[in-house]
């Protein structure tokens, strides 16, 4: 985890400065200050519009009775996609862009589908005495409330 966090904060920016300065050595020093610039703008309101979308899709998920998971994968990837094109650099631009396309990001939802499925288990734990009760469901509580009491002398 050590290593693809020093690769994410140290190599990744030495290569998008790179990047930017082969750029603006093969064209003019404007060009890449507006290549950040245009897309870090443009970036932020597709990003804004998506987001928009997916959260009406997350809704309309919720008021059916639906657990939202693509919907969330979507905002999540949406939301990654929205810092990816603010953070200045062309690598970094290029992955946001493929996060914003609907198909492209589909694709990549797959992967990370695939890659939970594989890396992560889900386990369920359950509390209580499982011998004490008879039935394959275990021991059922049932919320009660005294309404009210009185004392019957006995006969």
């Amino acid at each position: 985890m050590l290593f693809y966090l020093f690769v994410l904060f140290t190599v990744v920016p030495i290569v998008e400065l790179a990047l930017l300065i082969w750029i603006g050595a093969h064209t003019h020093w404007w060009v890449p200050v507006l290549i950040v610039v245009a897309t870090a703008m443009l970036g932020a309101a597709l990003a804004r519009w998506q987001g928009f979308q997916v959260m009406r899709r997350i809704q309309d998920e919720m008021r059916a009775g639906r657990v939202p998971t693509d919907a969330l994968i979507d905002g999540a990837m949406i939301l990654v996609a929205g810092v990816l094109l603010v953070t200045p650099g062309v690598l970094t631009d290029v992955t946001g862009i493929v996060l914003l396309i609907p198909p492209l990001r589909h694709l990549v939802k797959q992967g990370l589908k695939a890659w939970f499925k594989r890396h992560v288990r889900v386990q369920t734990v359950g509390f209580g005495d499982s011998s004490a009760g008879s039935s394959d469901q275990g021991d059922r509580i049932i919320d009660a409330q005294v309404i009210e009491t009185r004392v019957e002398d006995a006969p």
